[in-house]
């Protein structure tokens, strides 16, 4: 067997792996890349295979990240099947046409700017149109069936926690009388979100190809952040502001909308019975039709949801319901919200605040310092989301420059992935351990962190895929071997090369100004030396002059 690991390497976004075995050639996932420009560029480029050579495809869940290729694979040759679970299908029902509908109106723009250049106009990625088609190779499974997709490849569907029918993939492979099991795990689930179970523990495996998203940290415990969530709520309401919530439309809205509802069991004293009457006074504004309909969605699979919770709807408690609770479906109802100064909480996609209503509502609230923007999910480096947790003081929102004003808060323990303690408990889960461990999903360092933690802890050995790179897995040697990288073509290389330069130059010289200025305050700074500093900055700014003009 062979894996090829092309997506989510080294980083968070684009998962897509293809897998050779059995003389057959499958996907699982098949991921957007988000994020910064360069890995948004990496979209529009061609498959690193044939997509009509494809035989059938395995999707973890619906995620963009995950998902958002599949029109793209679909419209260049791919027709055979992919198996999801029933939730991810009825998702993906909507999210890939709303994806199209993204595509569609952001090639516009960049048409529009390119006809002004006299250059030539380019297709979207795929249209929402396009998008739709797809959904008819989509094949529903459910959770702990084994299926077999051909005799000599079987494949069973497990519940990741993650988001509303994530799934952990069993692969079994036979090759030369040989079986050999593959686990994908697809984004693993914090235990402490809510309305979903924890992820399944898997008993064996052979080779485990696992998610690394929080390998370096640790989330807050389901007590505190709701605590702290309704603090910050409280006190930005009784401060006559109101408090924007960028949300992923797809469960971390639904799961925002259950804590809300829930607040009241958490504890009772009278400071915390005024908040939450403050709270509840409040209008809860869900301002994304796509988690809307997600919503909906949420509501007619809740078969999926935690056993105390079927039992609370069975007694008529619906968890996403709410007095105060408002959704907002046109264009028109959302300017609304904008123009009517009353406090409200605002829950709005895109979680990364890179597209959608979101950026409307940051462009009304974030110079206002009564306001306040809680982030409740991941912020990939580059998204303007990224920028705002990490301190930006200004930010360029529809071309206009914006002023920081307003509380920035994150509350991490929101996160639908696991963390480190929920990554090595599923390791530790398995009754026979994985042979080796390929680490994808994740940033750098926490990779890099989690893997040193795993083989100190474990002893299982583990390996942290480049972009490209094969690995062949010997089953029957139980020996792994990276056998061939494809390597990117120059051209394409060298512009996402001066596109990676920008985005350091531009980290370096935030970087320089907090140390000129730590400098030029030093009271035993000689004159020469604020002169020497003064002149250098002065070429540097001839230099980028330069850049700009030529």
């Amino acid at each position: 067997m062979k894996i090829t690991f092309l997506g989510a390497t080294r980083t968070v976004t684009g998962s897509n792996f293809l897998v050779e075995a059995c003389g057959k050639r499958f996907l699982v996932d098949c991921g957007m890349w988000q994020g910064k420009a360069e890995l948004e560029g990496q979209n529009a480029e061609d498959f690193e295979f044939n997509p009509a050579d494809i035989d059938f495809m395995l999707l973890t869940h619906a995620h963009i990240d995950h998902s958002g290729r599949i029109p793209k694979l679909y419209k260049e040759g791919f027709k055979n099947k992919i198996y999801a679970h029933k939730a991810t299908c009825d998702l993906c029902a909507l999210m890939l046409p709303d994806s199209g509908h993204i595509q569609e109106m952001e090639n516009e723009w960049k048409n529009k700017k390119r006809k002004r250049k006299g250059e030539k106009e380019v297709e979207p990625l795929y249209t929402a149109e396009e998008a739709a088609r797809c959904l008819e190779v989509f094949e529903a499974v459910q959770y702990d069936e084994i299926i077999e997709i051909t005799p000599d490849i079987h494949v069973r569907f497990n519940d990741a926690g993650h988001m509303l029918g994530s799934s952990i993939i069993e692969v079994w492979t036979k090759e030369e009388g040989k079986e050999t099991k593959t686990v994908f795990t697809g984004d693993l689930g914090n235990n402490d979100i809510p309305l979903l179970d924890s992820p399944t523990m898997i008993e064996n495996t052979d080779y485990l190809v696992m998610e690394s998203t929080y390998g370096s940290r640790l989330h807050l415990r389901n007590d505190e952040k709701a605590e702290l969530f309704l603090n910050i709520v409280s006190e930005t309401l009784d401060n006559g502001g109101s408090v924007v919530i960028p949300s992923f439309a797809v469960g971390r809205t639904q799961e925002i909308l259950y804590e809300i509802n829930k607040l009241k069991e958490v504890k009772d004293d009278d400071e915390f019975r005024r908040k939450y009457k403050t709270l509840m006074k409040s209008n809860v504004y869900v301002d994304s039709p796509l988690a809307i309909s997600a919503t909906e969605v949420f509501r007619e699979n809740t078969n999926l949801f935690e056993e105390q919770i079927q039992e609370e709807i069975m007694r008529g408690d619906n968890p996403l319901e709410f007095p105060g609770l408002k959704f907002t479906q046109t264009a028109d109802e959302s300017k609304a919200l904008n123009e009517d100064s009353t406090p409200s909480i605002i829950i709005s996609a895109s979680g990364m605040c890179e597209v959608g209503r979101i950026k409307h509502h940051l462009k009304h609230n974030l110079w206002n310092p009564k306001s306040t923007i809680l982030f409740v999910g991941y912020q990939a480096p580059g998204t303007l989301g990224y920028s705002i947790v990490n301190g930006a003081k200004k930010v360029k929102i529809f071309g206009e420059e914006i002023a920081v004003n307003a509380r920035i808060e994150y509350i991490e323990g929101y996160s639908g992935h696991a963390d480190q303690e929920g990554l090595m408990n599923f390791i530790y889960s398995f009754i026979s351990k994985p042979k080796h461990i390929f680490l994808v999903h994740g940033e750098e360092e926490s990779q890099n962190i989690l893997g040193e933690k795993i083989q100190s802890d474990t002893g299982i050995g583990v390996t942290i895929p480049e972009f490209g790179e094969t690995y062949e897995i010997n089953g029957i040697e139980d020996k792994i071997e990276m056998t061939d990288k494809i390597e990117r073509k120059e051209a394409k290389t060298l512009r996402a090369e001066i596109i990676g330069r920008l985005e350091k130059l531009k980290e370096e010289i935030k970087d320089m100004d907090s140390y000129v200025r730590q400098d030029i305050d030093d009271n035993n700074l000689k004159d020469e030396d604020i002169f020497r500093i003064n002149e250098k900055i002065k070429e540097l700014e001839k230099q980028i002059i330069n850049v700009i003009e030529g």
